[in-house]
């Protein structure tokens, strides 16, 4: 599976191609989604995921899915994961179990 060498965070997408383009602040995505404004700052900071309670308020309010949010961070995580060399010296270690 190709990885991205630096991947990116939902809260980037977030910013830049919804925030900024349709000149929302974090504070009025907040209020119009019903969660607290340090939620959509934190995604947006790159310091939280999205969640599936978020994902879809997100995908609600832009007019998206749950699902394009959540493969987002789903890719991102990923893609994280596959750079630490720890866990792929573990993953390489790990036998398949027989059936």
């Amino acid at each position: 599976m190709a990885t991205l060498a630096n991947p990116v965070h939902p809260g980037e997408i977030l910013k830049e191609d919804f925030l900024d383009e349709m000149n929302l602040t974090a504070g009025k995505v907040a209020k119009a989604i019903f969660v607290p404004r340090t939620r959509i700052e934190r995604i947006v900071k790159c310091e939280m995921g999205v969640t599936a309670d978020t994902a879809s308020r997100l995908g609600r309010f832009f007019g998206t899915s749950a699902e394009f949010w959540l493969n987002l961070q789903r890719g991102y995580d990923l893609a994280v994961v596959a750079q630490d060399e720890r866990l792929r010296n573990d993953l390489n270690r790990i036998e398949k179990v027989a059936v």
